[in-house]
């Protein structure tokens, strides 16, 4: 399925919503060098859907590089 280029920036917002969720559960950053490097924000509109692709596989990775490894480990599925 392909994005559009405002649906892919409205993605790269609500990531960034998640990574601000998530430095306050953690308690500490998220490691987001990567992504401070590209310097494309949701807010960037007049970057092309590339660079926003790019900047959001850039921020989920470092959302998910920051959590433990223990929070990775999988849960049964079960039906309540």
């Amino acid at each position: 399925m392909l994005m559009k280029k405002q649906e892919l920036i409205h993605l790269h917002g609500l990531l960034a919503e998640v990574h601000t969720q998530v430095e306050s559960w953690e308690d500490e950053e998220v490691p987001l060098e990567a992504y401070n490097e590209l310097g494309v924000r949701p807010t960037s509109i007049h970057k092309s859907k590339t660079d926003h692709k790019d900047a959001v596989f850039r921020l989920i990775t470092g959302i998910t590089g920051s959590f433990d490894e223990e929070e990775r480990t999988r849960v049964a599925a079960t039906a309540d």
